[in-house]
């Protein structure tokens, strides 16, 4: 049977990662949103072995009872925490914008293009620019182009947030 097995996982390091997350979803009789293939060939040999094996050897139980008796283990969910409220409005924490690079909602971002000067506002909820409102940098920066950009690069901002992005009071 080892033989068999063996065969079996080396065919695993083989397949496409659709055919990995059909095998899984065979294997654990429920699909997985995992893309990584080193992840799924793991799971997929493990419950594989697991199964060849019949499960745990008694001296792995006897150790998983040791820990468990040792371990300090809730008996009670954690209590969710809500914001404090005072009077109307609610205290809690800023939420932060989705990408890192972006400047908080307010700023103004300004660049030169061919002889012209762009500016885009950046709003909570996407992006300002000459009356209308887009979802994204790239969005903006196609219709100012023509082509595809990648809108943090077309505005130059860089990985730490540095770029043209000027923020008007």
């Amino acid at each position: 049977m080892a033989l068999i097995l063996g065969r079996e996982i080396a065919a695993l390091k083989r397949m496409t990662l659709a055919r990995l997350r059909e095998r899984y979803a065979q294997v654990f009789g429920e699909v997985t949103n995992s893309r990584h293939r080193g992840f799924l060939i793991r799971r997929i040999a493990w419950r594989l072995q697991a199964e060849e094996e019949r499960g745990l050897s008694e001296r792995a139980r006897q150790r998983a009872r040791e820990l468990a008796q040792g371990a300090d283990v809730r008996l009670t969910a954690p209590r969710r925490k809500e914001p404090l409220e005072v009077g109307s409005t609610k205290v809690g924490a800023f939420p932060a914008s989705q990408d890192p690079r972006l400047p908080l909602p307010g700023a103004l971002l300004v660049r030169d293009y061919k002889g012209r000067t762009i500016q885009v506002r950046v709003l909570p909820q996407g992006f300002e620019f000459e009356g209308q409102v887009y979802k994204s940098l790239s969005a903006v920066a196609r219709a100012i182009t023509g082509t595809h950009w990648n809108g943090f690069h077309f505005f130059g901002l860089g990985k730490k947030g540095k770029g043209r992005g000027k923020k008007e009071g």
